[in-house]
């Protein structure tokens, strides 16, 4: 199969309509689950779920971008695409695990943060920023799983890490492969050839050092998803029993050394690293 078919593929698959929601995840995981709502400013954006819940006996403050099962979920949740006060609930449940020391899972999947006007009016792209910002500060473990689509600043925003795993037919790129062919080749329809050359699947960021771990999904989520959810329990427990033990100020440092490391691009057939200074 070509590398174009291949990508194309793997969109697909992140986008079948019998692909399990983070809501599955989190009752697989978490069945104590408690949902928390609201952003204690605007609303409560129902395209994010967040709350706390008991994995392993280990206390966890779950944020999850959810895009809904039926026709009338998806509506309900605005297809995963979330509002800035969703972005908002998410770093206020997180400042609260940071307070009593809560591992934190964030499950993403979105095709990217609403750009709604209305969405615009309430700071969209500040929350993000924002998020982004303290994320990379908060002093306590963040988990972080690319579920499905992982779209652009609507999945950063919930994205910053210090272990990110990514199911095995998941993408995560800068935004939707339509959308990339439209800006650049005038065209929707090559929406396939922006695939192959975007490196949106999980073995081109695992090359990148952009994902941690890839998660196997046997026959894929769709057809069998307990086979990957369990693949992931596994590693879950493993993760949270090297990261726990952590004093935080080395697990700053290593989130910050992390992320500082990412960024190989490849010129002229040399290989080129970004280096901390």
């Amino acid at each position: 199969m070509s590398d174009v078919n291949i990508a194309w593929e793997k969109v697909k698959l992140a986008r079948h309509p019998k692909r399990p929601t983070a809501s599955v995840i989190i009752k697989e995981l978490f069945p104590d689950f408690i949902e928390l709502h609201g952003d204690r400013t605007f609303g409560d954006d129902q395209a994010i779920t967040a709350g706390l819940g008991t994995f392993n006996s280990i206390p966890m403050t779950i944020i999850a971008e959810e895009k809904g099962k039926n026709t009338d979920e998806k509506i309900k949740h605005n297809f995963g695409m979330p509002h800035p006060e969703g972005y908002r609930k998410a770093m206020r449940l997180m400042k609260q695990a940071e307070k009593f020391k809560r591992p934190v899972l964030c499950i993403i999947d979105t095709p990217g943060a609403y750009p709604g006007i209305g969405a615009e009016e309430r700071g969209q792209a500040q929350a993000i920023a924002y998020n982004l910002k303290n994320m990379m500060g908060l002093k306590t473990p963040i988990i972080v799983l690319v579920l499905s689509e992982g779209g652009s600043g609507g999945a950063l925003a919930i994205g910053i890490g210090d272990h990110i795993f990514m199911f095995e037919n998941s993408i995560y790129a800068i935004l939707s492969p339509e959308g990339f062919a439209s800006i650049i080749y005038k065209d929707s329809t090559k929406a396939d050839y922006a695939a192959s050359i975007m490196k949106l699947t999980a073995e081109d960021l695992k090359t990148f050092n952009i994902v941690d771990t890839i998660i196997k999904e046997g026959e894929g989520l769709h057809i069998n998803p307990d086979f990957g959810i369990n693949a992931f329990k596994i590693e879950l427990a493993k993760t949270l029993k090297k990261l726990i033990p952590l004093p935080y100020t080395k697990l700053l440092n290593n989130r910050y050394n992390k992320y500082r490391k990412m960024g190989v691009f490849i010129e002229k057939g040399a290989t080129y690293e970004s280096k901390s200074t």
